[in-house]
């Protein structure tokens, strides 16, 4: 793919002229050198660009869980989620359950995995938790107290700030955090992911991602900083938090945690984009066998994955 705009030829066409009116090749070399070099630049120039402008949106997140319905319980109940779908692959032996705040094509979801017959994930200490906005955080704890779930940490301001918050923990050890805040288009509010390097990782999803760094903060004091990374203001989209703790490079992610998907207009350009930025493509661009989405999926700097949806498949495949 040439995005530049240059046709390829006018570079050969330089230096064959060049060359055969008998002059220094080697100027020839060096100009046609330059301009490639030229229209890389301006080839991730116009990526970059339009990374920005493409039409993204984090769709959801997957994880692994032990008992679909022992989750699906405690996520409707005290998180008052809905189940927006369920779906069983008995040949690939897993079922996937959708739950979410509304539906799939205007809200980040939760997309669950169950793989038949193993009850237990490790969640590793990479993984952070996912936040939940709600209208009044004591009144949910007290009726997750009350369905025998694990409270964490207890309502209160959290440290350094005013916004109420608390912690509490699904059956298979997931933390939610509970913020406190006025209604919201979006309640799935917050993945956090450890990351080794912030800059790095701030970098990375800014250009490859085509995300806007919302806010920054350090906390010297607990030895750590965030970074909150999305598409859109932080009260009424879902956002990514980056956490650096100071001096800790590497994470155990586990084998609970598996990726965020994000829609795209493109996944090819996607992929060209990831690969430009230091992300590594684990599966090339293209339609899946069998559905006809087009995906790619990525790592990020640290490791984390990601797959990118074709937004027109996603919503064929929605109907």
């Amino acid at each position: 793919y040439c995005y530049s705009g240059v046709p390829q030829s006018q570079f050969f066409g330089l230096k064959a002229s060049k060359i055969l009116r008998g002059e220094d090749s080697s100027i020839g070399v060096s100009a046609a050198g330059n301009a490639a070099q030229a229209s890389i630049a301006a080839t991730q120039e116009n990526l970059l660009e339009w990374v920005k402008n493409d039409k993204r949106r984090m769709l959801h997140v997957v994880y692994r869980v032990g008992d679909l319905d022992r989750t699906i319980k405690f996520y409707t109940e005290c998180l008052g989620m809905k189940l927006l779908r369920k779906r069983d692959i008995p040949e690939e032996r897993y079922t996937n359950a959708f739950l979410g705040y509304g539906p799939e094509d205007s809200h980040f979801v939760i997309e669950l995995t169950y793989n038949y017959g193993v009850d237990k994930y490790d969640v590793g200490s990479g993984f952070g938790h996912f936040g939940i906005a709600v209208d009044d955080v004591a009144k949910i704890v007290e009726l997750i107290k009350a369905k025998g779930g694990k409270v964490t940490r207890e309502p209160g301001p959290v440290k350094g700030g005013s916004t109420v918050i608390a912690f509490v923990e699904d059956p298979d050890g997931y933390k939610f955090e509970l913020l406190e805040r006025g209604p919201t288009p979006e309640p799935l509010c917050q993945v956090m992911l450890r990351v080794g390097d912030l800059d790095r990782a701030v970098n990375f999803y800014e250009k490859a991602f085509g995300m806007e760094l919302l806010r920054k903060r350090d906390n010297p004091e607990y030895k750590y900083t965030i970074a909150m990374m999305g598409y859109g203001p932080e009260d009424k989209n879902v956002v990514l938090e980056l956490t650096y703790n100071y001096g800790v490079t590497e994470y155990d992610k586990g084998n609970a945690y598996a990726q965020i998907a994000v829609g795209t207009d493109d996944v090819y350009r996607t992929a060209e984009a990831i690969k430009l930025y230091g992300g590594k493509v684990t599966r090339e661009p293209g339609p899946l066998p069998g559905i006809n989405t087009k995906i790619t999926a990525c790592l990020d700097p640290d490791g984390w994955k990601t797959v990118f949806v074709d937004n027109i498949d996603f919503l064929k495949e929605l109907e």
